[in-house]
């Protein structure tokens, strides 16, 4: 099996870096469509527009409707080519980003990412998390190549609620257990090859990075202020989390938050957040050692993760519904299906029951 290793064509970060657009934009096109929801085009419009050193002619906006679906695609689709763009620019989160990095595949255009929140760690990722119109999980749509430039400005968001902050930790926590789990079953990474040293070991700076500096980042974030600690955090979340899931892979994480995605009282609890609380599940159906889901929990518990269902939005839940999750979990193509040895519905079942009890316990022993 071939090893495979992909990233961003160019990843840049700092203090004001949306104000440096244009040098690092030129290459990608002339006519950029800027794509945002309402609240992030208020806040950033005047930045992009003196990032392009004042030129409006350069820039074309359009409002995103919040909704990563295929019908919003084809929409924001139709109003490119209606602009003349050759270039598209994705401002805000993740589901804006997942959004645009399809509008611009289908369009064969570049794709340039700006995050304001470092909530997930779609912005270096070639694939789009695709959800139903419903709001459930749909498909996972990969793309031949990662986006061309995303420019991180980490004072913009260290601006944002925290809350954001600690669910990109959330995301990028699972990023090193999957890519483990993806090495020893011989899995495939998210890019068809196998996991590459580069790629494992990115995973385990992430992990390492979000153990030693977790809890400062959001210390600084809570003053909405940008400190080492805070951009060290701000990478792990955004480059190291996504470059280290893409080529390292993904496992049963990632699939427990799909599963819950079926769940009406989740929809509030942001990916990240089910994410962690999805590591201890994986770290449980692996019978990893207690000594290392203590110090996931202890980490979870520094910045603020949940560790159990009431967590994430299930205060009351019965036995059918957590069925339902680990069925959709466990559906064919989910990633969950790279643990060696495979995994049963009933031991996702039992092992989301476990990982909630311990989570329980171990708060009661605070």
């Amino acid at each position: 099996m071939l090893t495979v290793m992909r990233a961003p064509s160019r990843y840049v970060q700092g203090v004001d870096a949306i104000l440096s657009l244009d040098v690092h934009a030129a290459a990608l096109g002339q006519k950029f469509f800027v794509v945002a929801d309402g609240f992030v085009m208020n806040m950033t419009r005047d930045k992009l527009l003196q990032g392009m050193q004042g030129d409006q002619n350069k820039l074309r906006f359009e409002e995103f409707n919040g909704q990563c679906t295929m019908s919003e695609v084809r929409r924001l689709q139709e109003l490119l080519e209606q602009s003349g763009c050759d270039a598209i620019v994705g401002v805000g989160g993740g589901r804006t980003f997942d959004t645009v990095k399809a509008v611009a595949y289908f369009a064969n255009i570049p794709v340039i990412i700006v995050p304001t929140i470092a909530a997930t760690d779609a912005p270096c990722t070639a694939l789009s998390v695709m959800y139903n119109d419903d709001g459930s999980f749909s498909e996972y749509l990969f793309y031949p190549k990662n986006p061309d430039l995303v420019l991180v400005d980490s004072a913009l968001v260290a601006k944002a609620p925290v809350r954001f902050l600690v669910a990109g930790m959330g995301d990028a926590l699972g990023t090193y257990f999957e890519a483990r789990t993806c090495l020893n079953s011989k899995s495939l990474n998210l890019v068809g090859g196998a996991v590459s040293q580069a790629g494992f070991a990115l995973s385990k700076l992430c992990y390492e990075t979000l153990k030693d500096y977790g809890f400062k980042a959001k210390l600084a974030a809570e003053q909405g202020v940008v400190t080492p600690a805070f951009e060290k955090v701000l990478e792990a979340a955004t480059y190291l989390s996504g470059v280290g899931a893409e080529n390292g892979g993904l496992a049963a994480a990632h699939s427990i938050y799909n599963g819950f995605t079926v769940l009406e009282a989740c929809e509030k609890t942001m990916h990240g957040e089910i994410v962690a609380f999805g590591t201890l599940v994986q770290l449980i159906l692996e019978d990893s050692p207690i000594e290392e889901i203590e110090d996931v929990i202890d980490f979870c518990l520094s910045v603020g993760l949940p560790i159990n269902l009431e967590q994430i939005g299930l205060a009351r839940f019965d036995a059918a519904e957590i069925m339902k999750v680990a069925e959709a979990a466990c559906k064919e193509g989910e990633t969950i299906h790279n643990t060696l040895g495979g995994v049963t519905v009933t031991e996702v079942y039992n092992a989301i029951l476990t990982a909630d009890n311990m989570g329980k316990r171990y708060l009661q022993q605070l």
